[in-house]
């Protein structure tokens, strides 16, 4: 990634947290849970490798196509999940800018891939717009609604707000990678 360090790191450490988080949460007792939290702990630890500030580890020109290969399985995957239910769409479109991602570096690995004087590709332009959305949207999602629902202790596995702000950190996340690719 490029960038200043520091919000690689950062970067690095909030996608290990969610994807270690959604490990957790493959542990839930409902099934359509557990999927979900799969697909996204792979995204997770993925957006964390690619993270990795360029100036502290000189990825192999080789590693990026296996990026592109590993998320485009990914999307594949999610999109044959899409069937059972719309929110594996959003798991496809966030495979599908790794891919797009990878690709780029794949390009041009030495420099910032693709962001010169004609300003951003379109594709990243289209990413950017979803993702910034998508944060705007699970934003307000986590704001209070009025009512809590009391009683009980739940897992943290089946915690709903908690794995609503896990996704709003990864789409944070995007944004910030898209932006300093």
């Amino acid at each position: 990634m490029h960038g200043p360090a520091t919000t690689g790191w950062l970067l690095v450490a909030l996608c290990a947290a969610a994807g270690a988080y959604c490990v957790l949460r493959m542990r839930s007792g409902v099934e359509e849970q557990r999927r979900a939290a799969g697909g996204e702990a792979v995204m997770g630890f993925g957006m964390a490798a690619m993270a990795v500030p360029a100036a502290a580890l000189d990825q192999p020109d080789w590693m990026w196509p296996v990026y592109a290969a590993v998320f485009a399985a990914a999307a594949l995957h999610s999109l044959w999940a899409a069937r059972t239910g719309a929110h594996h769409l959003h798991h496809v479109v966030g495979a599908l800018a790794m891919v797009h991602m990878s690709l780029a570096m794949t390009a041009a690995p030495a420099g910032h891939a693709g962001h010169g004087a004609a300003g951003i590709p379109l594709p990243t332009g289209v990413l950017l717009l979803y993702f910034a959305g998508y944060v705007l949207l699970s934003g307000a999602r986590l704001l209070p609604s009025g009512a809590v629902a009391g009683g009980g202790t739940t897992r943290w596995g089946d915690r709903p707000e908690l794995a609503r702000a896990c996704r709003l950190g990864m789409g944070i996340a995007m944004l910030a990678m898209l932006l300093t690719m």
